[in-house]
């Protein structure tokens, strides 16, 4: 959640809005990034989504006269998020290739079986036309009703039928995705050795100056001093080890044993951006960070 805050609110009331509102979420957030991790194909760029869609939430929730029926709503949002996010990443490509309107009986016994769905690469999703991928996605991995996904697609009960019947019979056809493998730079193996070293003057060498931190759903920072703070804290936890590690084609950090990720963003030899995922486990439940030799 990054949006600017309203000037006039005092802070400390903010923060309280804000913890508020994120453990009222909190049981929604792993099924909304199972959800926009499939649409946009990433689970990292899924997570960007799920904090575009709190952030909005958050915001909207407090004009709202009636409170909505708040899974609906926010999945509602997340869509119309994931499709931004596809709009700007592919912009030249139509998001929808066809109408689906016509009315076809839902058969469970065509459903993609849910452990087979759940484990399908992000990458299969992406060949589904967005409709037929969300309610493929909300149906065969999330289980949801076609009321439910009728409700929060803002779909009549026949084209949530139709999308089903023709995602399913998509993803059927489509071969397995070529796996890329993306080497980790040698910045991030030296990175890696002076963390678990725990030398810190070294490790901020090897910051630019005007380096970022991100630590989602924490705190952002900017700038080699005030960056460093984050080491520290890392350093009075015991029993972990930094492990140069691949999560979809980003290099990075695995933390062990959370398995936790840590994305890096490298500039000549030197680490521009940090982007810490310690506070949201469940990014990587279902694609573990591949560790690199």
């Amino acid at each position: 959640m990054t949006e600017t805050q309203p000037s006039q609110t005092p802070l400390p009331q903010l923060q309280e809005a804000r913890k508020d509102f994120l453990a009222l979420v909190a049981t929604l957030r792993p099924d909304l990034h199972r959800y926009c991790s499939r649409m946009v194909g990433s689970v990292i760029d899924g997570e960007d989504v799920v904090q575009e869609t709190l952030a909005r939430g958050y915001y909207e929730l407090s004009a709202l006269q009636n409170p909505p029926a708040l899974r609906s709503w926010l999945f509602r949002i997340a869509h119309n998020r994931a499709l931004d996010h596809l709009r700007r990443r592919r912009p030249t490509e139509p998001l929808d290739t066809q109408e689906d309107t016509a009315d076809i009986d839902s058969d469970p016994n065509n459903l993609v079986p849910r452990e087979q769905a759940i484990t399908l690469a992000m990458a299969r999703f992406l060949q589904l036309a967005p409709s037929q991928r969300s309610c493929v996605i909300l149906k065969d991995v999330l289980d949801y009703s076609l009321e439910d996904i009728s409700t929060s697609l803002d779909l009549s009960i026949a084209a949530v039928k139709a999308a089903l019947h023709r995602g399913r019979t998509r993803l059927r056809t489509l071969p397995a995705p070529v796996e890329i493998d993306t080497e980790v730079s040698p910045t991030v193996h030296r990175y890696a050795q002076l963390f678990n070293a725990r030398n810190w003057d070294a490790v901020r060498d090897m910051l630019i100056d005007d380096v970022k931190l991100e630590v989602l759903d924490a705190t952002s920072r900017k700038g080699r001093n005030e960056v460093g703070v984050y080491f520290t804290r890392y350093a009075n936890v015991p029993g972990w080890q930094m492990v140069p590690a691949i999560l979809d084609g980003r290099e990075g950090l695995a933390v062990l044993p959370t398995g936790s990720f840590v994305e890096l963003t490298i500039q000549a030899d030197r680490i521009a951006m940090i982007r810490d995922y310690f506070h949201i486990p469940y990014l990587t439940a279902e694609c573990q960070p591949k560790i690199a030799c």
